[in-house]
Protein backbone atom coordinates (compact mmCIF):
# COMPACT_ATOMS: atom_id res chain seq x y z
CA UNK A 1 0.00 0.00 0.00
CA UNK A 2 1.20 3.48 -0.79
CA UNK A 3 0.15 6.79 0.63
CA UNK A 4 0.80 10.49 0.71
CA UNK A 5 0.66 12.95 3.56
CA UNK A 6 -1.25 16.19 3.30
CA UNK A 7 -0.34 18.80 5.92
CA UNK A 8 -1.15 22.43 6.31
CA UNK A 9 -1.95 25.32 8.53
CA UNK A 10 -4.24 28.23 7.98
CA UNK A 11 -2.91 31.18 9.93
CA UNK A 12 0.26 33.10 10.50
CA UNK A 13 0.04 32.17 14.20
CA UNK A 14 1.00 28.62 13.39
CA UNK A 15 4.55 27.76 12.39
CA UNK A 16 6.70 25.25 10.57
CA UNK A 17 6.73 23.30 13.84
CA UNK A 18 3.04 22.64 13.24
CA UNK A 19 3.89 21.14 9.86
CA UNK A 20 6.78 19.12 11.26
CA UNK A 21 4.52 17.65 13.95
CA UNK A 22 1.84 16.75 11.43
CA UNK A 23 4.36 15.08 9.12
CA UNK A 24 5.95 13.17 12.01
CA UNK A 25 2.65 11.86 13.36
CA UNK A 26 1.32 10.96 9.91
CA UNK A 27 4.59 9.17 9.15
CA UNK A 28 4.30 7.20 12.37
CA UNK A 29 0.74 6.24 11.48
CA UNK A 30 1.84 5.12 8.02
CA UNK A 31 4.66 3.03 9.42
CA UNK A 32 2.37 1.38 11.98
CA UNK A 33 -0.08 0.51 9.20
CA UNK A 34 2.44 -0.66 6.59
CA UNK A 35 1.77 2.25 4.25
CA UNK A 36 4.76 3.38 2.21
CA UNK A 37 4.81 7.19 1.94
CA UNK A 38 5.47 8.19 -1.67
CA UNK A 39 4.88 11.93 -1.36
CA UNK A 40 3.96 14.88 0.80
CA UNK A 41 1.86 17.94 0.09
CA UNK A 42 2.10 20.98 2.34
CA UNK A 43 0.11 24.20 2.23
CA UNK A 44 1.33 26.99 4.49
CA UNK A 45 -0.92 29.83 5.73
CA UNK A 46 -3.78 28.80 3.44
CA UNK A 47 -7.38 28.69 4.61
CA UNK A 48 -9.02 25.29 4.76
CA UNK A 49 -12.42 26.89 4.22
CA UNK A 50 -12.17 26.02 0.54
CA UNK A 51 -10.07 23.68 -1.54
CA UNK A 52 -8.33 26.45 -3.47
CA UNK A 53 -4.90 25.50 -2.10
CA UNK A 54 -2.01 24.85 -4.48
CA UNK A 55 -0.64 21.67 -2.90
CA UNK A 56 -4.10 20.30 -2.17
CA UNK A 57 -5.00 20.73 -5.84
CA UNK A 58 -1.71 19.12 -6.90
CA UNK A 59 -2.53 16.15 -4.66
CA UNK A 60 -5.95 15.80 -6.31
CA UNK A 61 -4.35 15.93 -9.76
CA UNK A 62 -1.76 13.32 -8.76
CA UNK A 63 -4.54 11.06 -7.46
CA UNK A 64 -5.90 10.93 -11.01
CA UNK A 65 -2.61 9.38 -12.07
CA UNK A 66 -3.12 6.59 -9.49
CA UNK A 67 0.16 7.54 -7.79
CA UNK A 68 -1.01 6.42 -4.33
CA UNK A 69 -3.67 4.48 -2.44
CA UNK A 70 -4.21 6.62 0.64
CA UNK A 71 -4.12 10.22 1.82
CA UNK A 72 -3.07 10.60 5.44
CA UNK A 73 -3.89 13.75 7.38
CA UNK A 74 -3.20 14.60 11.00
CA UNK A 75 -6.80 15.75 11.54
CA UNK A 76 -9.70 16.10 9.14
CA UNK A 77 -9.59 19.89 9.53
CA UNK A 78 -6.23 19.83 7.72
CA UNK A 79 -8.03 18.25 4.74
CA UNK A 80 -10.66 20.96 4.83
CA UNK A 81 -13.06 22.93 6.97
CA UNK A 82 -16.06 23.10 4.67
CA UNK A 83 -18.12 19.91 5.08
CA UNK A 84 -19.35 19.96 1.51
CA UNK A 85 -15.83 20.30 0.09
CA UNK A 86 -14.56 17.57 2.43
CA UNK A 87 -17.32 15.19 1.33
CA UNK A 88 -16.82 16.00 -2.35
CA UNK A 89 -13.03 15.59 -2.23
CA UNK A 90 -13.22 12.38 -0.19
CA UNK A 91 -15.64 10.97 -2.77
CA UNK A 92 -13.31 11.95 -5.61
CA UNK A 93 -10.35 10.29 -3.91
CA UNK A 94 -12.30 7.13 -3.10
CA UNK A 95 -13.42 6.88 -6.73
CA UNK A 96 -9.86 7.20 -7.97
Amino acid sequence: MTGVIYAGYSSERQTEQSIEGQLRECGEYAEANNIKIVGTYVDRAKSGKNDNRAEFQRMLRDSQKKCFDYVIVWKIDRFGRNREDIAKNKAVLRHL
